[in-house]
């Protein structure tokens, strides 16, 4: 079976970047991903999807990420479903293994080549995938 899902999109709002109890770094934020289709408006349409990244990437998020940016996320789709007030909630999200910064922002504290995962594309067209 296969559990697989690459997405590239833009950050909606800044990463959330928070401590498991036992100490592992988790980051969350959402992405906008853009369908490859108007409406009947002629207005773009877009998904947003909620990303989750551990341990050190998760760190790496929060510190070089921001709203606006292009990101390239790849990883898997995990679903679940929490009681609330009586109500079944479900939820899905993205849990990445790889994160590509396509953009780089304000943030920048190092040299680009100095960031693990960060790779320069000049435009969409270039993407591998």
């Amino acid at each position: 079976m296969l559990n697989r899902v690459v997405l590239i999109g833009r950050l909606t709002k800044e990463p959330d970047l928070r401590y498991t109890q036992s100490g592992i770094a988790v980051t969350r934020f959402t992405l906008a991903v853009d369908r490859g289709f108007k409406n009947q408006d002629g207005e773009k349409q877009a998904d947003f999807i909620p990303i989750t990244v551990w341990r050190g990437a998760a760190e790496s998020c929060a510190k070089y990420l921001q709203k606006g940016r292009l990101v390239a996320v790849a990883g898997r789709i995990q679903t679940g479903s929490y009681d609330k007030d009586g109500q079944r909630h479900y939820t899905t999200e993205v849990v990445a293994d790889e994160v590509r910064f396509l953009e780089w922002g304000d943030k920048q504290e190092q040299g680009q080549d100095d960031i693990p995962g960060f790779v320069p594309y000049e435009n969409d067209e270039e993407l591998p995938f």
